[in-house]
């Protein structure tokens, strides 16, 4: 048996508790993780509030957590590329707020010496959403991009792919984080009322393509206006939003996940000393309800991150 953060019954933070588990054999293919961390993302709370059972459905007990890093414990059939004592970091499907994991030999990454734990462990959700979302929109170098919640995880990597691949962003967070965007190449733009005019000061001939990472708000028509259309407009977080105006939603389950070179430019930029993913907070696992409540809070900049054991850098 592992021990795990879980819950039985869709709802608000309370619901998550310590459960056991079996210690899961990898199958052919797959390899066994020793969880050092795990990071945390809006769909974590999402799934547990029962917001998300039309994409994701869930049974219980169960364990919610996207990616991880840890070492490499055992390995199923067929797996050459890593042997047990490895430091590895990449997506699971699901499961990651644990002790042990499962997860596809072919999406990990080697975890480098000087990269810790909980950063590793920050990493692959929003690398694979930044790289994806790009691809989608198919952004091209010189064109605007206009990215709602851009200080959030995701938006703290896509603006570093973006500078790497010449194209020019306009980032909207409240105006705490306008100096952390300014760093990372962006144009800063509060958001509120009065959104659509400061974007069109600083954007007069409009955006060429446009990401909703926030959720918040009713900015996709607004969004939908400022692109030219609806077709140049993609979501992550507004699922009933996409549908009702028509604008494309890749919340990750229903796409070709872009795991591999995502988690290669990441770590492209870390061995050149320019990757930067704050982490907001760092919490003991056994604490992830606390994390829920923070994530759900908004506001936050970078990445929240579970620890297991006392590896909390």
């Amino acid at each position: 048996m592992t021990k795990a953060i879980g819950f039985s019954a869709f709802g608000g933070t309370d619901v998550l508790h310590p459960i056991e588990i079996d210690l899961p054999a990898p199958g052919p293919g797959r390899v066994r993780v020793a969880v050092r961390a795990a990071g945390v993302n809006p769909v974590d709370h999402k799934l547990r509030s029962g917001a998300m059972t039309g994409l994701f459905p869930v049974t219980f007990p169960h364990v919610t957590g996207f990616e991880v890093a840890g070492v490499v414990e055992a390995v199923g059939e067929g797996v050459t590329r890593w042997v047990p004592g490895d430091e590895v970091f990449g997506p699971t499907g699901g499961g990651g707020y644990a002790e042990h994991v499962l997860a596809a030999a072919e999406d990990l990454a080697r975890k480098p010496a000087a990269l810790g734990w909980a950063r590793a462990a920050a990493i692959p959700v929003a690398a694979e959403t930044s790289w994806r979302a790009l691809d989608l929109l198919g952004v091209e170098s010189g064109r605007t991009l206009l990215v709602h919640g851009a200080a959030g995880g995701v938006g703290t990597v896509l603006l570093q792919f973006a500078r790497s691949r010449g194209i020019r962003v306009i980032g909207t967070a409240s105006e705490a984080n306008h100096a952390r965007l300014r760093e990372l190449g962006a144009v800063a733009v509060a958001y509120g009322d009065g959104l659509a005019e400061r974007v069109r000061a600083v954007a007069p001939d409009g955006v060429d393509r446009v990401l909703d990472a926030a959720g918040q708000g009713d900015v996709l028509p607004l969004s939908i206006e400022l692109a030219g259309g609806a077709e140049h407009v993609l979501t992550i977080a507004d699922w009933e939003g996409a549908a009702r105006y028509g604008v494309r939603c890749s919340a990750g389950a229903e796409t070709v996940h872009q795991h591999g070179p995502a988690l290669a430019a990441a770590l492209a930029l870390h061995e050149e000393g320019t990757l930067s993913l704050p982490l907001h907070e760092v919490f003991p696992l056994a604490e992830a309800a606390r994390a829920h409540r923070v994530s759900e809070g908004g506001h936050v900049r970078g990445k929240i991150v579970l620890t297991v054991g006392r590896d909390r850098d």
